[in-house]
């Protein structure tokens, strides 16, 4: 399947959804901004993609009966996840999401009735090529799989984005601020030095390493990761994908071993 962002192909559903504005990372139309801002803190991945202004907003209203609403949203889904696919591998592909919004009511029914079956049907056709499609409510409160409280949308719409690998939450809990800074690296960049502070480094260094050359680890643990300490890690893959004992610990130097 490759379409673009938009298709000549006729269907009887055309004009359902109005296009009140195309991709942009600031729309004019809803205020979502101060949304995005209040949930970098429940995912690592949000706060580097807005700083790139890699987070962009397609918004729609809905000017059409059920039925032909959710088919137009199901072809939206279609052009957003066609535009990203071939974006996934390039420079900061992983930090790009593309969110479709709906404004607008339909008599006898609700949003969340509308985006159920073209949430399903995309999430479950473009799964297994990388690219996942939340689904969030206006004015609904969300609860995150750990139970954590997110704030209520102020609009609907249906997150496009990659479908990057869940992380170990001991990893994401303990380092949240150094896991983002990883997260936002380019994964042509081959090595990458962090410069912090405990707890949070030495953190970051225990979690990652899931062995270690000789006795680093226990020598690293040991000493606490003083002052001007170093920590080598290594590990296979993309920046975006790392997770609890991912790494190896190839070398440790402290000024107080």
């Amino acid at each position: 399947m490759t379409t673009g962002r938009t298709s000549a192909a006729p269907r009887h559903t055309a004009g359902a959804l109005r296009l009140v504005e195309a991709s942009t990372t600031r729309p004019r139309s809803v205020d979502i901004n101060g949304y995005a801002r209040q949930m970098t803190v429940h995912c690592p991945y949000l706060a580097p993609s807005l700083q790139q202004r890699l987070t962009s907003w397609t918004v729609y209203r809905a000017d059409g009966d059920a039925d032909a609403v959710e088919a137009e949203l199901f072809h939206a889904g279609v052009q957003a996840a066609e535009w990203l696919r071939p974006l996934l591998n390039r420079p900061h592909g992983l930090l790009r999401c593309e969110n479709i919004v709906l404004l607008g009511e339909v008599p006898d029914a609700r949003h969340r009735d509308l985006m159920a079956w073209p949430h399903w049907a995309l999430k479950n056709l473009y799964g297994p090529v990388g690219v996942t499609f939340g689904k969030f409510y206006a004015g609904e409160e969300e609860v995150t799989a750990a139970g954590h409280r997110i704030p209520a949308a102020p609009a609907s719409f249906l997150p496009v984005r990659a479908a990057a690998r869940r992380r170990d939450p001991r990893f994401l809990s303990a380092t949240p601020d150094l896991a983002a800074a990883l997260a936002a690296a380019d994964d042509e960049v081959r090595d990458l030095a962090l410069i912090g502070h405990n707890p949070s480094i030495h953190a970051l260094a225990d979690a990652l390493a899931g062995e270690a050359e000789g006795d680093l680890l226990p020598r690293m643990n040991r000493t606490g990761f003083p002052a001007s300490a170093i920590a080598v890690v290594t590990f296979t893959g993309s920046w975006k994908t790392l997770e609890h004992g991912a790494g190896m610990l190839a070398a440790f130097w402290s000024p107080h071993a």
